[in-house]
């Protein structure tokens, strides 16, 4: 165990304001606000850090536009730590801060850090479901929310021209795992320390799918919400607080079980409620999804144009690197 997971997301804005706004909305809280820095803390420790483009702060990265410009990695112990950063320092600049967080770039460029990170318990407790036949929750209701309250962040996505070479870069030489990979579209990474189906995507910019442009940018950040209820409790806040609402509304993937909610961010990219989705260990065994339509969604409530014909149901696994035979799953 070394990386478990996201320590900071940090946002480089050309709106600050509106972004301090929305991340309050959103339901993450304030800790400390200055005229060009916010810094957001969920209960896990975690933190969203807002900042203006134009701040020379800022780590140097391949990301174009507004969105998250440098992703701090959160790892266990000073030990693994100095390993890591030794090891990148081989053949790239690491520059340490004075708390001992070690910055760089990754083979593609995009900025990245290492900090000694202690996560908080998260402590939830969804509502059991009642079906036909089968009750589990008698003589009760429902919670009422009036808005989310995200407990972690669950993952980044970034699309890059030369994705494959971060899906290398991020398995040599910080010991992500595959999860699931996308053909020609995307990978979906798992940091060494965690049981998150993926922490990190990188998606093909230069796949033939709407939003990508060929370009690298940051695309969206998950934060994992308790349930469906608080997904959609946080939703219609935001619509209520003027911001707009989700093209796709609420959906499930296919890839990795999850539900989701993406709202346009005025800090770049999309803001996405995550919830329910599948854990992972190393017994896991990678696929290989020769569609990323058929592993794009479950189920969506505004279904767009590019899902209106029913993907081919196919799914490869992976076994010591490569594909074995397909099966229909």
């Amino acid at each position: 165990m070394a990386i478990i997971g996201i320590e900071s997301l940090i946002y480089a804005v050309d709106d600050f304001e509106a972004s301090i706004r929305f991340f309050l909305d959103f339901g993450l809280r304030l800790s400390n606000s200055e005229e060009s820095v916010g810094i957001f803390v969920l209960p896990e420790g975690s933190r969203v850090i807002i900042r203006r483009r134009n701040d020379s702060g800022l780590s140097r990265s391949i990301i174009q536009g507004a969105g998250v410009h440098e992703v701090i990695w959160g790892v266990d112990s000073v030990e693994a730590l100095e390993a890591l950063a030794g090891d990148l320092a081989k053949d790239r600049v690491v520059r340490r801060d004075t708390d001992g967080t070690a910055h760089f770039q990754s083979d593609a460029g995009v900025a990245m850090g290492l900090r000694l990170f202690t996560k908080r318990p998260v402590h939830t407790a969804p509502d059991p479901l009642n079906s036909p036949g089968r009750i589990n929750r008698l003589n009760s209701h429902r919670k009422w929310r009036k808005k989310a309250v995200p407990k972690t962040i669950g993952h980044v996505v970034f699309q890059l021209p030369d994705y494959e070479r971060d899906d290398a870069f991020m398995c040599s030489r910080l010991h992500f795992r595959l999860s699931d990979s996308q053909l020609g579209f995307g990978k979906y990474l798992r940091a060494d320390g965690t049981t998150a189906h993926h922490n990190l995507l990188l998606l093909n910019a230069n796949a033939a799918v709407p939003g990508m442009d060929g370009r690298a940018r940051f695309h969206h950040a998950n934060f994992q919400v308790e349930d469906i209820d608080e997904v959609m409790v946080g939703a219609n806040h935001m619509i209520r607080r003027g911001w707009p609402p989700s093209h796709l509304g609420l959906g499930r993937h296919r890839i990795d079980s999850a539900l989701f909610y993406y709202l346009p961010c005025p800090a770049g990219g999309e803001a996405e409620y995550g919830a329910d989705s599948d854990a992972l260990d190393d017994s896991w065994v990678a696929r290989e999804w020769p569609s990323p339509l058929f592993g794009f969604a479950h189920f969506v409530h505004n279904l767009p144009p590019f899902l209106a014909q029913e993907p081919r149901w196919a799914v490869n696994y992976i076994e010591d690197g490569a594909p074995a035979d397909q099966g229909e799953h």
